[in-house]
């Protein structure tokens, strides 16, 4: 049986520790390795992963890409799961993971992103983001959509076997934003990209701190000057909430 190690990159995430922490609790089977890695937080995200039994790695200089090679360069698991602090996942996700990538045929997958609040449900935005899975590699890699790549962010938990993530040379760590998208434009070269019917929740609160039509727009001008290749200064479009 495929192991399975969680790597979770984070920055100032301390509110959001507590629950994440509850929810790879819940999972069973457990995953063989779970890998907090710090990209240089100024709040209590690192002594709190500590005191909740996390293993923390933390990586200079930040970025999310970075923090992904690395946390994926330390691991000790043959698949992995590249899990955001603020997604949370089914408890039988180890399982359905390593079930997934039983298929050889599949470099790398991820799971259907619900955006929801405490009192609200994204509905709009959920199914915004599905679609674009779809749309996005058809509009801007059209030869890559039809080899079976899609376009998974962040917020779907993708995962992948660690040696076809290091063939293609990991996530660009110059990359601010996009990098799961461009991961999956090279590692399709590996196999085909999955979105797989099973769902993991994870918090709106970009939307809610920016209103759902204006975070569909950022959402939309970050993904069209990506798939133009106008990367300079993309992370500018994107700032960070938490």
């Amino acid at each position: 049986m495929s192991t399975l190690t969680i790597v979770i990159p984070v920055l100032n995430e301390a509110s959001t520790l507590p629950r994440l922490a509850r929810n790879l609790a819940s999972l069973e089977p457990q995953p063989n390795e779970v890998i907090v890695v710090d990209g240089g937080s100024d709040d209590d995200t690192v002594s709190l992963a500590q005191s909740l039994g996390l293993k923390v790695i933390e990586q200079t200089p930040a970025g999310r890409a970075r923090q992904i090679n690395r946390g994926v360069e330390e691991a000790v698991s043959n698949l992995i799961c590249v899990l955001h602090a603020d997604t949370w996942l089914p408890d039988d996700a180890v399982s359905v993971i390593q079930a997934t990538m039983l298929d050889q045929k599949t470099a790398l997958a991820g799971f259907t992103a619900i955006l929801a609040g405490d009192k609200t449900t994204r509905w709009v935005t959920s199914l915004h983001n599905w679609a674009k899975t779809w749309y996005a590699p058809l509009l801007f890699r059209p030869h890559l959509f039809f080899k079976g790549c899609r376009l998974l962010f962040g917020d779907h938990a993708m995962f992948f076997r660690k040696e076809q993530f290091q063939a293609v040379g990991g996530c660009d760590p110059e990359m601010m934003v996009m990098e799961e998208a461009d991961l999956c434009v090279k590692i399709v070269s590996q196999g085909r990209v999955r979105l797989i019917n099973r769902i993991v929740e994870t918090s709106d609160r970009r939307v809610a701190a920016w209103g759902e039509l204006k975070a569909n727009w950022i959402y939309l001008q970050v993904g069209i000057r990506w798939g133009l290749g106008l990367r300079k200064r993309l992370g500018d479009q994107y700032p960070d909430v938490r």
